[in-house]
Parts: structure tokens; C-alpha cells; sequence
């Protein structure tokens, strides 16, 4: 075996370890509550949120799973709060794409952590940009009191979730709620503000106070059913439209009201006869090094991902350390921006390191970003980029003034825009790759995803060097032990919290993909884009 063969192969199970690594997490936080939570569930005759959204969506199609790592080893004084107790993704219900939102009473009967309501917000913005009916699964008891701080009153909390309820009913995009467990105060609103709602007969109960507190604030002694069960909200206050037996005919009867919805124009994004990249996806485990210093063909991943492994490089002897090319991916025509790992030489002989945007580079991108919105062509953003380049040359060169060029565009770019976060993110690279500042449609990270302002070492060694020079100032002296280990502390925490779990617990990312399904989430992706037409293109002042 080559040496080369024998690099392929470590990267290739490096690769498959860490994807290994992820599905067990995974599993583990698909159980929700855990396993008795889940039969106490279900001793009541209710399906789980993720049995409930495999029933609703079309048979052998695929669910885009989002937000599943959310609350990721969160309020652990509280229990945790895995997906952040609410199961959301894109799936297709009777053919057409919609937004499912499925509560998970198995964690903390469904209760609203903080982060609970930043995943609703995100389904709720994925619903509104794309055009997409949204689906409400409800079965929650409401904000989680210990919390109700951090939930409750400010402008990305609880209550934007009704706001934007408002908002989507008068762009006339379809919401639909089914109340199938309990439903109580402000959050009685969710499924009311929907344009139908329907609810499951013996477990669906809505009310703004529940008995408890009935008898608390007024000394009446109501059942939860008289106070707000199917009957009482279908046939004596008519809140509720549909009367269900149970969850699968509530299901059932949703998969049929999608059926009766018309369409939206479509934004007209080019597509074209499928053609298959002449690699196998895996493949990208034996390019993608497992040392994250070393450099790799990042044309040859693309080759990968792209239809036919076929693209149109732009400017391709100028700004290497930028790759900008038109392609297709599962049919759809996308523009790729693409960090070039590859150690280039120019023309004039400097040698430009991998990962790093110099002037031409940022020069490049913005242009072909400005040329893909006049075209109306999706932007495809791959990171792998360490920063924008330093140093005496690149200041005098105008590195600030071409970097603030591409990060205008990226912000005004109106066409639809997709962020893998393939390796790290680091710095300003992360905001002129399209972050999650900048609105893109979906951002998915690799299990080799690191996003901070920059490394783990790279931070260590300069907290380490202010504390120390701060220590001289003072007439103090750090032995070299205690530089070490103040060191190493600095260098652990930044690693942790460059990690795409820590990322996809806070919602940095919308969700960690196998690398291998890279082309079928932007396919998905677009598709969904496709619902909403694209706002003329603005690009705002770019200084010359």
C-alpha cells in the first residue's frame, strides 16, 4: 500500500468514526424523555412526536430532520432538554414539502425551554422565506416556569411565535395545528392563530387556565375535559374546526386537507434531468484529511457533489484560494463558493496558503455573488476557511476594504443561499461564507465542523501571551508549568466550544449531515426556495 493509499484510508475512517459517533448520539436523543417516558406516553394512547411525524408524511419519502442536537447538554440542572423538546424538519405530506413542528411531551410534558422557542422561531423563519405550509403537532404544557425569564417577554421569546402566526396568515401561507395532548395558556394561542385546528378526542385539551388554576383565581372546580376538551371546543365554543378519535385519524385527515391547497408562483429556479456525480458521495471520507492543517483537492470533493462532476470555474486563475463555479446539483442550477484548501502559487510567484481569504479571493466572490443574483441562480457556500489573511502586505493591500465588499454582497444577495460548513469557520470567514448571520435558507454542518473566531490554539496562545504580559506588567513572573497549564484551560475550553454539537445545541446550525447526504439537502433545500419568488437584487454601496 502507497502512502497516499494508506492517508486515503486513515482519513476514510476518521470520517466514519465520527459519523458512527454521531448517529449514536443521535439515537440517544431521539429517545426524548427516555424509554419509560416514552411507554408512559404511550399507556395513554398517544403516538410520540416522531411517530407521529413518520405517520404524517409520505410513505419511503425523506424527513430533513432540523434542530435535532438543539439544547444539546443544556440546562442540565433541569433534567436537559433533548431536541430542545420539540422535533421539527421539512418532510412531504401528500407530495408537497411543508414544515412539520411536533412537541415531544415525553420531555418535560412538552414544556418551552429557552431554546425550545429559538427552534420554533427558526421553523417559523424556514416556513415564512420558503413559502411553506407549517404543521403544528401540538402537546405541550406550556413555558417552563423555572425559566419564564429567559422565554417569556423579549423580542425573540414565546411570544413571536403568535406574531409570526399573524404574519403568515397574511401572506397566506397555510398553518395547520393539531392539538393531540394538552395545550395551555399563551400557548393555546399557537394552534387558534392557525388557519384550522384540529383535536384528538380524550387526550387534545385546550384552555388559557388549566383546572388547577381555575380553582385557584376564581374557586371554580371544572374537569380538564368540560373546561377545554374536543367536545367543549368543537361543539360549545367552536374554537376547534375538527373533532378527531385519535392521532392517526387526526394525521390522516391533515395528509388530506395538504391535498386540497393550491400553489404559490414559483420562484423559477433552473432544474434540469438528474445526472449522478460520477464519484460516489463517500468518497469525500477519503478527501477530507483527517488532520484539519492539512491541505486537500477541494475540486475533487466537488466532484462529488456536483451533477457529473462537472463545473464551470469562474475567474479560475485569479483569487485561488476561492473556487466560484456554476454547476448542478441533483438537477438544480447552484453557484459555489468554495474555500480552496489546496496550496496556491499566483502569478507573480507568492505563495497563498490554503482556507485563507486574500484580496483577489473576496475580489472574485463578490463579483460571481453578484452575478448569480442577476442570473437568479442559488448560492451554494462551503466553508472551510480559517479567515481573512493578515499581516503588513495584506493591510496595505486593502484586505478590510475588499473583505467588507463580499461580506455587502453576501448580505444583500436576494437569491436563495445554502452554507455546509464542511471544516472550520472561522473569524470574518465565517460572516463572508454566509454564517448564520446572513440568513442562510438552510446552514448544515459535518461532524468535522469547528465554528469560533478562530482555533482552539490559535486563541490559547494569544489569552495566554495578554495574561502573561499582564503578569510583567504587574512585576510578576508565570513559570513555565503554570503558563502550560493556563494554557491548555484556555486551549480545552475554546476546543469545546468549537465543536459542531456546541454549534447545533445553540442553533448556530440548523443540523449536523452525514457528508454523504451534502447533495440531497441542498437539493431539498432548493426545492423549497422554489415556493417563494426572489426580490430584485440591490447590492447596496461596494467601495471601489
Amino acid at each position: 500500500m502507497t502512502k497516499e493509499e494508506l492517508e486515503l484510508n486513515q482519513n476514510e475512517d476518521a470520517m466514519k468514526l465520527l459519523i458512527s459517533k454521531h448517529r449514536r448520539m443521535f439515537e440517544k436523543v431521539a429517545l426524548g424523555g427516555g424509554q419509560k417516558k416514552i411507554e408512559k406516553h404511550k399507556s395513554k394512547g398517544k403516538m410520540t412526536a416522531r411517530e407521529r411525524i413518520n405517520f404524517l408524511i409520505d410513505e419511503n419519502s425523506y424527513f430533513l430532520e432540523l434542530g435535532g442536537f438543539a439544547g444539546h447538554e443544556m440546562y442540565l440542572e433541569y433534567g436537559g432538554c433533548p431536541s430542545g423538546g420539540v422535533v421539527m424538519g421539512i418532510g412531504y405530506v401528500s407530495g408537497r414539502q411543508c414544515m412539520i413542528v411536533a412537541n415531544d411531551a415525553t420531555v418535560k410534558a412538552g414544556a418551552w425551554f429557552p431554546i425550545t422557542g429559538k427552534k420554533n422561531l427558526r421553523a417559523q423563519e424556514i416556513a415564512m422565506e420558503n413559502r411553506l405550509p407549517i404543521i403544528y403537532l401540538v402537546d405541550s404544557a406550556g413555558v417552563f416556569l423555572p425559566m419564564q425569564d429567559e422565554i417569556f417577554p423579549d423580542k425573540e421569546h414565546f411570544g413571536r411565535i403568535f406574531r409570526n402566526n399573524a404574519r403568515m396568515s397574511s401572506m397566506g401561507i397555510p398553518q395547520i395545528a393539531a392539538i393531540m395532548g394538552s395545550c395551555v395558556a399563551g400557548g393555546a394561542y399557537l394552534p387558534i392563530m392557525s388557519d384550522e385546528a384540529l383535536i384528538v378526542e380524550g387526550t387534545g385539551s385546550i384552555f388559557l387556565a388549566g383546572p388547577y388554576l381555575v380553582k385557584a383565581a376564581i374557586g371554580e372546580t371544572v374537569d380538564k375535559e368540560t373546561l377545554g376538551g374536543a367536545t367543549t371546543q368543537c361543539e360549545i365554543s367552536g374554537v376547534t374546526d375538527y373533532k378527531m378519535k385519535d392521532d392517526p385519524t387526526c394525521l390522516q385527515t391533515i395528509r388530506e386537507l395538504v391535498d386540497k391547497m393550491g400553489h404559490f408562483p414559483k420562484a423559477g429556479f433552473d432544474r434540469k434531468k438528474v445526472v449522478e456525480p460520477k464519484f460516489p458521495a463517500e468518497k469525500i471520507y477519503q478527501i477530507f484529511p483527517e488532520l484539519r492543517t492539512k491541505p486537500y483537492k477541494t475540486k475533487e470533493l466537488l466532484e462529488c457533489l456536483v451533477d457529473d462532476s462537472e463545473i464551470i470555474e469562474y475567474k479560475e486563475g485569479y483569487g485561488k484560494t476561492m473556487i466560484c463555479a456554476y454547476a448542478r446539483i441533483d438537477g438544480w442550477s447552484v453557484g459555489i463558493v468554495a474555500n480552496n484548501r489546496e496550496v496556491v502559487k499566483t502569478k507573480t510567484g507568492e505563495m497563498q496558503f490554503g482556507g485563507v481569504i486574500y484580496s483577489d479571493a473576496a475580489d472574485k466572490a463578490t463579483r460571481f455573488i453578484m452575478n448569480c443574483n442577476q442570473k437568479k441562480i442559488p448560492l451554494v457556500f462551503l466553508h472551510d476557511v480559517t479567515g481573512f489573511m493578515v499581516g503588513k502586505r495584506s493591510e496595505h493591500g486593502g484586505i478590510i476594504k475588499d473583505g467588507a465588499k463580499m461580506v455587502n454582497a453576501v448580505s444583500n444577495s436576494t437569491v436563495p443561499k445554502f452554507s455546509i460548513v464542511l471544516g472550520n469557520s472561522y473569524g470574518a470567514g465565517n460572516y463572508a461564507m454566509c454564517g448564520k448571520a446572513y440568513d442562510p435558507r438552510l446552514i448544515v454542518a459535518w461532524p468535522t465542523a469547528k465554528i469560533a473566531v478562530m482555533g482552539g490554539a490559535q486563541a490559547a496562545k494569544v489569552l495566554t501571551q495578554i495574561q502573561v504580559s499582564s503578569l510583567k506588567a504587574k512585576g510578576e513572573l508565570a513559570d513555565e508549568k503554570a503558563e502550560t497549564e493556563l494554557y491548555e484551560k484556555i486551549k480545552n475550553r475554546y476546543d469545546n466550544q468549537t465543536t459542531p454539537y456546541y454549534a447545533a445545541a445553540r442553533l448556530w446550525v440548523d443540523e449536523i449531515i452525514d457528508p454523504a447526504d451534502t447533495r440531497k439537502v441542498i437539493s431539498m433545500g432548493i426545492e423549497a426556495a422554489n415556493n417563494a419568488e426572489v426580490e430584485k437584487f440591490n447590492p447596496g454601496v461596494l467601495q471601489t
